[in-house]
């Protein structure tokens, strides 16, 4: 069985925590959509995959371009992680 993990834009977004980001401010963007997520994804040669019409449960906002959500796979069956996916410190 593979492993993946949601990403959606609100994750990147310059929004508020409670709004639903999860990474630094001095790190977001302004309005990322889920395309851009996925094209990035898969220019660093990671397996992603686009899931249209699936909302995050936080966005107030039900227009079509906050309407999508990416899936990435970073580990394998047994969390392995893929020869692709590693962090430089």
């Amino acid at each position: 069985m593979d492993r993946f993990i949601c990403i959606y834009p609100a994750y990147l977004s310059n929004k508020t925590i409670a709004e639903g980001r999860r990474i630094p401010i001095s790190e977001a963007v302004e309005n990322p959509t889920a395309t851009e997520i996925q094209d990035v994804c898969s220019e660093v040669g990671l397996n992603v995959f686009l899931e249209k019409n699936k909302m995050y449960s936080r966005e107030w906002n039900h227009d079509v371009q906050y309407r999508d959500r990416v899936r990435v796979q970073l580990k394998t069956g047994r969390w392995r992680p893929l020869p692709s996916c590693h962090v430089s410190q």
